[in-house]
């Protein structure tokens, strides 16, 4: 019996070893004092980071925390140094990044923004224009049978019913993403509103907290329409629709037309360390493009590329974190598509490589993955 139970602790801790060294880890089995990682920020990629963060505790041990507050407040957060991560759906802004010094960011997912809608009956995807949207949200047009969407859409029937238009409330980085675009297609809603994380929405709208609170608000509230990310359409099961891209091709957020418009747009990206401002908040087509679908972006997470700034960081704690994010950038992103995100390109991979190789706790590097 006890020569049993010596090959069953042998076998089990064989087996930890084997699944630390295929996941490219360097911490083997579970810790012998737990350790905690605290993230927060955008709620765009919440429900996948929160996915990640179980596979990697039952994989390691290490838990990982991460709270879905909005882009601003992690960012906010990640300036203020009270998170071990931060994540965000646009780039820092080149004033936020030089007030967090040494600010890495690491693409870390793609997803999409979604005009969705709750439409009684109607069953066939809206086909929508950025002009069109931007209208909308302008309380330009008012009712869902305006002559410029019907028009869009001789084929459906459209109800002469106001359109409640649904928007966040808080510091959001779906909002700077859906409103950047917005921007570029409508001169009237750049001088009007422009684009940023918090809007002054026209107050004929209705805010809610998160994609959630959208999401939950489409559900049960006929004839609305709001902007939210599409793993929280797909989830919800609330219609959403095509959207005019730069080809003028009716383009229907899914994880092929989304891939397509990151390869379109990862050709020419910067090093982690350097300004992502530029990159912009989601990815600008243009003609030839193909099917790609017009309103899609990364996601990123945000850390400090000298871990010791952080309070209450440590070595064995550096080296936890910055295995969270190696895992995150290889294994994970098999998950990704089972909750309707999408991989990052592998020149995103070598960029967040790269990155990783040059973090350091008290000035030596951290893990190298040799």
């Amino acid at each position: 019996m006890r020569e049993r139970s010596i090959i069953y602790v042998l076998t089990v801790a064989l087996i930890g070893m084997i699944i630390g060294f295929s996941a490219g880890l360097f911490i083997i089995g579970q810790p012998e004092t737990p350790i905690r990682l605290s993230g927060a920020g955008a709620t765009f990629p919440a429900p996948l980071y929160q996915k990640w963060s179980l596979e990697f505790d039952s994989l390691t041990g290490i838990q990982v925390d991460y709270e879905g507050i909005g882009s601003g407040g992690g960012i906010t957060q990640h300036t203020a140094k009270t998170v071990d991560f931060a994540a965000t759906d646009p780039p820092m802004k080149e004033s936020e990044w030089l007030a967090a010094p040494n600010t890495l960011h690491l693409p870390m997912t793609i997803g999409s923004v979604v005009v969705a809608y709750n439409l009684p009956g109607i069953a066939i995807p809206l086909n929508l224009t950025g002009q069109i949207i931007a209208q909308i949200f302008a309380r330009w047009i008012t009712q869902w049978n305006n002559a410029t969407i019907q028009a869009l859409n001789p084929g459906i029937s459209l109800p002469n019913q106001p359109i409640t238009v649904v928007h966040r409330s808080d510091s959001s980085g779906t909002t700077a993403v859906f409103t950047s675009y917005l921007s570029d297609e409508s001169t009237m809603w750049n001088s009007m509103y422009g684009a940023s994380k918090t809007i002054n929405w026209n107050p004929a709208t209705l805010g809610q907290k998160g994609n959630s609170g959208i999401a939950a608000y489409l559900q049960t509230n006929s004839y609305s329409l709001g902007y939210i990310e599409l793993a929280y359409a797909l989830e919800s099961d609330i219609n959403y629709a095509l959207i005019e891209n730069a080809d003028g091709i009716y383009s229907l957020a899914n994880l092929t037309t989304i891939a397509a418009a990151a390869d379109y747009a990862s050709s020419s990206l910067p090093n982690g360390d350097q300004n992502w401002e530029p990159v912009g908040s989601y990815f600008d087509l243009g003609t030839g493009c193909g099917d790609a679908y017009p309103i899609s972006s990364f996601s990123y997470m945000l850390v400090y590329k000298e871990l010791n700034v952080i309070p209450g960081m440590t070595l064995t704690k550096a080296k936890a974190l910055t295995n969270w994010f190696w895992w995150c950038t290889h294994q994970a992103q098999s998950y990704s598509a089972g909750l309707h995100y999408v991989d990052i390109p592998a020149t995103v991979t070598m960029i967040n490589e790269v990155s990783l190789r040059s973090i350091t706790f008290d000035g030596q590097i951290v893990n190298t993955w040799q």
